[in-house]
């Protein structure tokens, strides 16, 4: 019986870290830029923005998570209050889980890029995040010492 447990230990200790950190969610999507005062002085924290960040409401999604798009992973960097108050998602959502889908606003170099991203993409997504304090799943080696000790 205890080795039966032990297995059953072990193999969840194997399987919990390959999907703490990792999950889907709807999303609204919009996008922002260099310049017009959105953009134009860095991330909230001073950090400067490029292709391939975006903002989001740190308490739903981690800074330092990835943010995977289907062209695209982008690193979640920025925040704001019409992303953190899900302005985008109340007012165009046709449905209620539109309607609570998270924002993340998605950060382009230049305005001819956001918007021909956003036009060329549907507002709302499923987006795969994957936050940063996911552990490393132990290796067999380690797993093997800490049922022997």
């Amino acid at each position: 019986m205890k080795w039966l447990i032990t297995a059953v230990a072990l193999g969840l200790l194997l399987v919990s870290p390959l999907f703490a950190g990792d999950h889907s969610a709807l999303a609204r999507v919009t996008v922002y830029w260099h310049g017009e005062g959105s953009g134009a002085n860095g991330a909230w924290n001073g950090a400067q923005l490029r292709d391939g960040h975006c903002a989001v409401d740190p308490k739903k999604i981690p800074y330092g998570s990835q943010v995977v798009f289907r062209d695209a992973d982008c690193v979640a960097v920025d925040t704001g209050p019409d992303v953190v108050n899900r302005k985008a998602a109340r007012l165009c959502g046709r449905s209620a889980a539109e309607r609570k889908a998270i924002v993340i606003d998605r950060f382009f170099d230049t305005k001819q890029d956001a918007l021909a991203w956003a036009k060329a993409n549907p507002h709302f997504m499923v987006v795969q995040i994957c936050t940063p304090d996911v552990e490393v799943a132990p290796t067999a080696r380690q797993l093997a010492a800490s049922v022997t000790d």
